[in-house]
């Protein structure tokens, strides 16, 4: 069910969204190219990370994207399996020189907050971190004596290597009360993703505000590019 707070949801999955009689139904971006309204069937996402007082920190710009909003160019890979109900694309996932998570199919998630990964993979991330699962939020904890030694979270996607710094694999300290954390500890935004239709692992909302992204539905591909906010330190 939707939350009571929010009055509209925004569909921007692949193809045709379903109703309740599984009735296909044209996305927003479909149906704006179908138009004629853009003139590519392109979406491009810009997030930032939380920075109070800021509450909006993020751009969708609908048939193309935004340069001003990124570094350089737009790196992009093939779709994958997924791709006929999600944003798919293969990765490696590596911590620091150790390979959690070798080349496998995974999606790439605005609706989904963390970062989730395969249950080995997750076990092999909270051994090489030394992070203690906390019962309370349900996150990953480290001390800040780990937090010192925590190495780079890397994701190999197509040609590129896509970094999450150490910054980028913690939850904003500012919010620790919106998970029920206590004030200064540190928790990690990497989280079991369990089996879920397949995925292997799924790149949420934490992995946008570092990298910007270019869903094109057109050629079957999904681009990253570095942002301003690729390597801070706001968390």
């Amino acid at each position: 069910p939707r939350p009571r707070h929010v009055g509209s949801l925004l569909g921007l999955t692949v193809g045709s969204l379903r109703d309740s009689r599984e009735e296909p139904i044209p996305t927003v971006t479909d149906s704006l190219f179908g138009q004629g309204t853009i003139s590519e069937n392109v979406l491009g996402l810009y997030f930032e990370p939380f920075s109070p007082p800021l509450e909006t920190t993020g751009q969708i710009t609908f048939g193309g994207t935004d340069p001003t909003k990124y570094n350089g160019g737009i790196e992009y890979a093939p779709t994958n399996i997924h791709s006929r109900k999600f944003w798919g694309v293969n990765s490696r996932i590596t911590y620091g020189n150790t390979v959690i998570l070798r080349s496998t199919a995974g999606i790439v998630d605005c609706g989904v907050t963390l970062i989730l990964i395969a249950t080995d993979a997750y076990v092999k991330y909270q051994r090489q971190t030394g992070a203690v699962y906390d019962g309370a939020t349900r996150f990953l904890t480290i001390s800040e004596d780990k937090y010192g030694t925590l190495q780079n979270l890397d994701f190999s996607i197509g040609e590129q290597t896509y970094s999450l710094t150490p910054n980028a694999q913690t939850w904003p300290r500012s919010l620790n009360s919106k998970i029920g954390g206590m004030k200064g500890s540190i928790y990690l935004v990497v989280d079991d993703s369990g089996i879920n239709d397949n995925h292997d692992f799924i790149l949420g909302y934490v992995f946008m505000q570092r990298f910007y992204v270019a869903y094109d539905a057109t050629n079957a591909r999904v681009g990253f590019a570095t942002t301003a906010f690729t390597d801070a330190t706001t968390n």
